[in-house]
């Protein structure tokens, strides 16, 4: 059967073959998008994920290791927000990653600029206690270290809010104050704030003020859905579209990708493009 033969009898297609080549998707990019590995579910290869991406207009690929880059550049994507700056619960809060962290940073930036990825990703770890002053002054004694380097490789370096309250308990940098304090210390154009739209609606709501009030201080957007940070559809409460303009009419000129997960039963691809449409503004 022909492809019009089987979407005509009602018969679904396999993932990796429902966008065909030569089929790009024409986007405004008045918003430039990426996605995280999350978006497309599960079974669909790595490569698949790349070139269904590259068609459906998306411009960079979120958090995967150098080993990946070059398939990412095969279809003509960035990668983006590179991991390395410390892990969930072991982030750059603590002095005893620091020099794990340190020599992650050392490596990767010069790497990052060579291939002319925008940004890398710092935590903060667990609280574990600390009190606000004890972080903030820790972060500080590492990013005073690396952001020289960020700075003069032309990558910027973005601390990630996270939630406490449902994801990740005991994260310390889960409010939008916290990580802004950190910014205003450092106060380098190469240190911002990754701001998870997510896990921000999650800890403190009144999303698009936020974001116009700390605007200077924002690096990187991520997206999914609440409650379930699943697709951004009807079944949640934030309105991505309206999120999504507020962004662009700050002059945003960086990237927007996307972390949900499909709803059970939801098409991966059918998902992304509808995901990728809203906030097409």
């Amino acid at each position: 059967m022909t492809r019009r033969q089987l979407v005509a009898a009602g018969l679904s297609l396999p993932l990796a073959a429902q966008i065909e080549p030569g089929q790009k998707k024409q986007r405004k990019n008045r918003l430039k998008q990426g996605v995280c590995g999350s978006v497309f579910g599960r079974g669909m290869s790595f490569e698949d994920q790349c070139r269904n991406a590259a068609l459906l207009g998306v411009q960079v690929v979120d958090l995967q290791e150098p080993e990946r880059w070059p398939i990412i550049e095969k279809y003509g994507l960035k990668p983006n927000m590179i991991p390395g700056g410390g892990q969930l619960a072991n982030g750059v809060n603590d002095e005893a990653n620091h020099a794990k962290i340190e020599q992650e940073f050392r490596t990767k930036l010069p790497l990052c600029a060579k291939h002319g990825v925008s940004t890398m990703i710092a935590l903060s770890g667990n609280r574990r206690g600390k009190t606000d002053e004890q972080g903030w002054d820790a972060c500080y004694k590492i990013l005073k270290k690396v952001v020289p380097i960020a700075e003069s490789e032309g990558v910027t370096i973005c601390l990630e809010l996270l939630n406490s309250k449902v994801d990740h308990k005991d994260y310390q940098c889960d409010h939008t104050v916290w990580g802004v304090e950190i910014a205003r210390r450092v106060n380098s154009p190469r240190f911002k704030l990754l701001y998870d739209i997510y896990h921000m609606q999650i800890m403190e709501g009144d999303v698009i003020r936020t974001i116009r009030d700390n605007f200077q201080y924002l690096g990187h957007f991520h997206t999914a859905g609440v409650p379930g940070r699943h697709q951004m559809d009807d079944t949640q409460e934030l309105n991505y579209k309206a999120i999504a303009q507020a962004i662009v009419d700050l002059g945003y000129a960086g990237y927007v990708s996307h972390e949900y997960s499909p709803s059970q039963g939801k098409d991966a691809l059918a998902t992304l493009d509808a995901m990728l449409t809203i906030c097409d503004v």
